[in-house]
């Protein structure tokens, strides 16, 4: 009984994800060959089928030479029971339509040269038209007549598709793992340095020798988030300049993650290296070897960056090694820090998410702007109303600041244009942050079942089901710390109290700063078991 009741809830709501989208397909066939098209309708309009078999078969007439304002100079025994193809312009898509409807077309297509944008009509007009009606590119049409030739057949049909896309499942691996990886590789370090700590004297190592940065002032944390806000802020004025700097950025600081990443991996392995001197300067041929490999992929991606079809695979191999280099680097030296950075973006997040908004022109948030430039207006609402170019756009530049992984099951939408599920790089680093500080505070307390590190993770696997979940019944972006910040750091303070131990994990570090005056949690010359072959 219980399995059948899930099973009815879930057909529920996958059933009641599906939508309806305004882009759709033009299935044209001679017979032998055939190929597909984006077309644009109104399904509250001019529904179409929703699957090609179902879709009626209608000859194509080539009338683009008009523009069917009106009935002069077409024959309707020419057009009846056919599907015409004819000019945008002059007049209303519903006066189209009523006139190729009283000649007795079957189907209307709109050939466009400008931007394809949903049709639409006075409410008195809906109900007159009876026949569909979609728009498409006269490029695409010229394209079928040159494969096809005059004998043209086409099918027009609207495959709805799921708000629940697989490209949900993977960027939740994408983020879970990587948060994961760059916990645990934080925890490895951390074991590492007290294990080295301990074997040279008793005395940690401090983190001004470890190469790593701590954040253990809260003044240091507020002028960090301000910094944040400034640099969101010039991002959104002055984009076309700061955009090239910042991609400029990305590909010095993603190669040298990938590289510190491989080269731990390397380690791990149990890869030996070999080294030769020239001129009195020691050089390893795997750190040689593994530089122009991070240096190759960062420069690829710096040329191909604008090729959607595939180059998001490299953005997110080296957006992964980003953020678990981030995670591995920067440290926060005890939870009342993390409190204040997680809530201090928290509000970062939700404000320019939701609030900015209310004060742009477009209406879009500044968040929003700057992720996905200078285009984020055009952006696709509900599937709504629908902007589709007529022409090859020359590309726009967009940050290197997200995860970007392909609907796939939007095809239809896909030869509008790709599609894409984004996730922002802040939305694993920050959480991430939190976790590594529990990992390391796990090492610190000697945790072999990594209670601390484990319960942080499972509450960021939560908040981010949550945060999606929030995304598709709202249609609509979530500023996703909104979800993992609670979650988070709720999470993490529940462990400590009911373990009795908030006064050690609120204070944090055992090597907080160089002239701190505390007592260290763990006592001096405790040495814990050493993890291996990590890059530290």
């Amino acid at each position: 009984m219980a399995k059948a009741v899930m099973i009815i809830i879930l057909s529920v709501i996958f059933l009641a994800s599906k939508i309806n989208c305004q882009e759709a397909i033009l299935h044209i066939s001679n017979g032998s060959t055939s190929m597909e098209y984006c077309i644009v309708h109104n399904h509250s309009w001019t529904p179409l089928s929703e699957t090609l078999d179902a879709a009626a078969l209608y000859p194509l007439v080539n009338l683009t030479s008009t523009v069917l304002c009106d009935t002069s100079g077409v024959s309707p025994e020419a057009v009846r029971g056919k599907a015409l193809v004819v000019m945008r312009g002059d007049c209303d898509f519903s006066q189209k339509a009523l006139v190729a409807q009283g000649l007795g077309a079957t189907a209307l297509l709109i050939a466009s040269n400008k931007t394809l944008i949903t049709p639409t009509a006075n409410e008195s007009e809906y109900a007159k038209v009876h026949i569909p009606l979609a728009l498409m590119r006269y490029r695409d049409f010229l394209d079928a007549q040159q494969v096809f030739g005059e004998g043209m057949q086409g099918r027009l049909y609207a495959p709805p598709h799921s708000k629940i896309d697989p490209s949900i499942i993977v960027m939740l691996l994408i983020s879970i793992c990587t948060v994961a990886l760059g916990g645990y590789w934080s925890g490895a370090c951390e074991r590492d340095q007290l294990s080295s700590g301990a074997a040279g004297g008793g005395k940690g190592e401090s983190k001004a020798d470890s190469g790593d940065i701590s954040l253990y002032s809260p003044l240091k944390v507020v002028i960090f988030v301000a910094l944040m806000c400034g640099m969101l802020v010039l991002m959104y004025f002055f984009y076309n300049v700061l955009v090239y700097i910042i991609i400029a950025i990305f590909c010095l600081a993603s190669a040298t993650a990938l590289f510190s990443c491989l080269d731990a991996v390397m380690d791990k392995l149990g890869c030996g290296t070999v080294s030769f001197s020239i001129r009195n300067c020691t050089f390893s041929v795997r750190s040689l070897i593994l530089a122009a490999v991070c240096i190759a992929v960062a420069v690829v991606w710096g040329i191909y960056r604008n090729e959607d079809r595939w180059i998001w695979i490299l953005q997110d191999l080296l957006g992964i090694a980003f953020c678990l280099n981030f995670m591995k680097t920067i440290s926060l030296s005890n939870f009342k820090i993390c409190v204040i950075l997680l809530s201090l973006l928290l509000v970062y997040d939700v404000f320019f998410v939701f609030i900015t908004p209310f004060f742009t022109k477009n209406g879009v948030s500044i968040m929003v702007q700057v992720a996905l430039g200078p285009d984020a207006s055009g952006e696709k609402t509900q599937g709504n109303m629908v902007e589709v170019p007529a022409e090859p756009q020359a590309p726009s530049e967009k940050l290197p600041v997200v995860m970007r992984v392909p609907r796939f099951s939007a095809w239809a939408q896909n030869l509008c244009g790709m599609q894409f599920s984004i996730l922002g790089y802040g939305d694993i680093i920050v959480p991430g942050l939190l976790v590594a500080y529990c990992s390391k505070f796990d090492v610190w307390i000697n945790s072999t079942k990594k209670v601390y590190f484990v319960s942080c993770c499972i509450a960021y696997l939560v908040g981010m089901i949550v945060t999606f979940a929030v995304m598709l019944l709202s249609g609509m972006g979530q500023p996703a710390l909104l979800y993992l910040v609670p979650f988070t750091l709720i999470t993490s303070a529940l462990v400590a109290a009911c373990r009795g131990e908030m006064k050690q994990f609120w204070a944090g570090t055992t090597y907080e700063v160089l002239d701190s005056s505390r007592e260290p949690l763990l006592p001096e010359g405790r040495a814990d078991g050493s993890i291996g072959g990590e890059s530290c």
